[in-house]
């Protein structure tokens, strides 16, 4: 089951990361920025916005997929790491700047996922513990 979540939450930082650098990518091909006719037809005539749109929704279904399994409370903290991975991408990409608020930010949602990880697994293994090895019906969901 591990295996799963990761590869699992590999896939949805994927497909995020490639929602907001196609978005990134959209956004500065169409610019100047109007509210108008002719921007949306710039912006729409980009295929990175095409790419934002199947990135929107190959997240969303790996999301659901994994909610059925994870538990929510890790799920929704490793459901953040695309942060670290467009920081990254947008460094190499877009030759934005990283400091170190950032790189020190990146450390505490990797470490508060581990942290969130760690408790998760102790308190599966007390319920297990409590029902002498064998889990219930709604506990093993």
């Amino acid at each position: 089951m591990k295996r799963f979540y990761f590869i699992g939450f590999m896939v949805l930082m994927v497909f995020d990361t490639i929602t907001q650098i196609s978005i990134k990518y959209a956004g500065d091909q169409a610019l100047p920025f109007e509210l108008s006719t002719n921007w949306l037809g710039r912006l729409f005539g980009q295929p990175w916005i095409y790419g934002a749109v199947v990135g929107y929704i190959g997240a969303f279904f790996t999301w659901i997929t994994l909610l059925k399994r994870a538990p929510i409370g890790p799920a929704f903290a490793a459901s953040h790491l695309e942060i670290i991975s467009v920081l990254v991408l947008s460094s190499l990409l877009f030759n934005e700047n990283i400091g170190w608020a950032k790189i020190v930010g990146c450390g505490l949602i990797l470490l508060g996922i581990l942290l969130l990880a760690i408790s998760e697994t102790s308190e599966s293994e007390k319920k297990k513990d409590k029902n002498n090895g064998y889990t219930t019906k709604a506990e093993g969901m």
